[in-house]
């Protein structure tokens, strides 16, 4: 394993065992619920919209790692951000799972980045798509 590779594995490991924003969130305005039936991974997505502005974000979730730790970091990335920024970052970040394992890691996804490893993987990237997916069907669905 290469130093960046250590490091992106440390980052999922570390939301992963203690992940951010989790638990209900009594204000929401937006819900919705996602499953990988493939893997059984479920997340919740939880978010109170004030204005076009995603005011506070929580998620719940059972599975793997993967799509915890993509969660935790999706919740910590989109709070304080317009409905319109979240949108962007999520297709931003769908792209980037898809591209290949050897493209560049493109800096303004912040710690998303540390999702590097699942382009090797087909399996995976639904894995780490999941909270994303949860979020705009929440945004586009509203309560």
């Amino acid at each position: 394993m290469s130093e960046v590779d250590d490091l992106y594995q440390a980052t999922i490991v570390d939301h992963d065992r203690a992940p951010r924003h989790v638990g209900p969130l009594a204000e929401a305005t937006h819900h919705a619920t996602v499953d990988n039936p493939l893997c059984g991974d479920v997340i919740t997505v939880h978010a109170r919209i004030i204005d076009g502005t995603v005011a506070n974000l929580t998620f719940e979730g059972r599975g793997c790692a993967l799509s915890r730790a993509a969660a935790s970091i999706m919740t910590t990335m989109v709070r304080g951000h317009t409905t319109e920024a979240a949108s962007r970052l999520a297709t931003a970040f769908e792209h980037f799972v898809q591209t290949a394992p050897d493209a560049a890691i493109p800096d303004e996804l912040g710690e998303l980045r540390a999702f590097a490893g699942v382009r090797r993987f087909r399996s995976r990237r639904v894995c780490a798509m999941l909270a994303f997916r949860t979020l705009m069907q929440a945004l586009t669905s509203g309560t």
